[in-house]
């Protein structure tokens, strides 16, 4: 084939290929903006709640009273917000290093490998979970989700909307779905350390490391970009997430579904449990809302005393984007508690980063999803 017949068959494959290129390009760009068109109402209050800071203390105030006035002030009182809340609850053992991974069981389902897998969560304790790992090459982002058994996430159970980790899995997700399968199964819930008659730290506290030892060893596998981990559960699933992303900076974003994000007596905003942040030695209090023959026991009324309340570790999250896909318990009016965030926010110059879906109920359901899918799409991809 004479040389300038080849030398236009190169110039035609290369601006063919260019066009492929730039045709996903544009592609990827609508698929961005699609996501961002979803959830970008949600990072700013409704009107009634703009700027409204309710009787919440400033996470922007030292213990001292001082202000914080810069973003060097703000990393000091944020280490002082976190070494009081670790102090109160019990501080975290060790973070592991070794998770003794075993995998269980490895088949295809739909475009990805499902894996059982057990691994060491805390220094005491193994768990069995589900690791979904989509076709493809390459690092890719990855989610964890947590709820009171492992199998919800990935569809293999009766209740609706909360498949988080199979729909993101379908959306090119690596996803892993850890729950507390024992506990939950016996009522008691939660993760104790070292035992549930000895607690030293906090359950609710040490569900967060459990979930930071499942970060790590989730950053090792070779399909996951460790930069690209968030977290998210619903309801019990939305503590655990809450007080896992707040309290371990290493998750890149996070998703709370109706978990109650401050303290409030709701049965459903219920940390004064003692699998929560009420832990005592049993017998334990009766079940159910805190009264006069039947008070809360443990660190809770402590917390309530000395004016402690969530949004502080809200303001932990900064400059880190959340997103709190209220239901029944997370009305609007917990903007009174995100606007304080949204002032760390501020200060620390960083926009977008604190969002409020709002549902009637407490369940989440298809529209919820495709919010948290947005979500997690936007900030991930």
């Amino acid at each position: 084939m004479p040389f300038d017949v080849l030398l236009n068959n190169r110039r035609a494959f290369l601006k063919s290929l260019g066009a492929g290129f730039a045709s996903v390009s544009l592609q990827g760009a609508k698929k961005k903006q699609s996501n961002w068109d979803e959830i970008a109402p949600f990072f700013s209050p409704p009107k009634a709640w703009r700027g409204q800071l309710g009787e919440y203390r400033s996470p922007l105030l030292f213990n001292d009273g001082s202000k914080v006035e810069t973003s060097a002030d703000w990393e000091r009182r944020r280490a002082e917000i976190r070494r009081d809340w670790m102090n109160l609850m019990g501080p975290w053992p060790k973070l592991l290093d070794d998770h003794d991974a075993q995998v269980l069981e490895d088949k295809k389902r739909e475009n990805f490998r499902q894996l059982k897998i057990r691994f060491k969560w805390t220094p005491v304790q193994y768990t069995t979970g589900y690791l979904l790992i989509p076709e493809g090459k390459g690092r890719r982002p990855a989610a964890i989700s947590v709820y009171y058994e492992p199998e919800t996430a990935i569809g293999l159970s009766k209740h609706k909307d909360r498949d988080f980790a199979l729909q993101l899995a379908r959306r090119g997700f690596v996803t892993l779905s850890l729950g507390t399968s024992a506990t939950s199964g016996n009522r008691t819930y939660a993760n104790y350390y070292p035992s549930i008659d000895k607690a030293a730290v906090q359950p609710l506290s040490m569900l967060g490391c459990a979930a930071a030892n499942a970060w790590t060893f989730l950053s090792r596998r070779p399909e996951v970009d460790p930069e690209r981990i968030g977290i998210l559960g619903h309801s019990y699933g939305g503590k655990w997430a809450m007080f896992a992303s707040c309290l371990f900076d290493k998750f890149a974003c996070a998703a709370w579904s109706d978990p109650g994000i401050v303290f409030d007596i709701r049965p459903n905003v219920n940390y004064w449990e003692p699998w929560y942040l009420g832990w005592h030695p049993r017998p334990w209090r009766q079940r159910g809302v805190p009264t006069k023959e039947n008070p809360a026991r443990g660190l809770y009324p402590r917390l309530l005393k000395e004016g402690r309340d969530l949004h502080e570790l809200h303001a932990l999250m900064a400059p880190r984007p959340f997103l709190v896909s209220g239901g029944a318990e997370d009305t609007p009016r917990r903007w009174e508690a995100l606007n304080h965030s949204l002032e760390v926010c501020d200060l620390l110059e960083a926009k977008n980063r604190v969002a409020m879906t709002n549902r009637p109920q407490h369940s989440p359901n298809a529209r919820s999803n495709a919010q948290i899918y947005a979500f997690f799409e936007h900030f991930l991809r």
